[in-house]
């Protein structure tokens, strides 16, 4: 498999973290992020780019925002 094919088959190939927590920021809204992952950084003062330090110093919630928007962008093509 080359890295086209590979990238091909990855969600997240082309989307920034940026964009993706601004997507789903804009589809759900803070509240709602929170109850979903119960994460500090959408509860105590959210910011785009509180988010955006946050889930790149931290590998296992990154995990978890990546496959919530893999399955927020699913839904979104049903």
């Amino acid at each position: 498999m080359n890295n086209n094919e590979h990238n091909n088959n990855n969600p997240l190939h082309g989307v920034t973290l940026e964009k993706l927590v601004t997507e789903l920021q804009a589809h759900y809204g803070w509240e709602k992020l929170d109850e979903m992952l119960r994460m500090n950084c959408f509860h105590v003062n959210p910011s785009i780019n509180s988010c955006l330090k946050f889930f790149r110093k931290t590998p296992w919630a990154r995990e978890k925002i990546e496959k919530l928007y893999i399955n927020f962008r699913k839904n979104q093509t049903k």
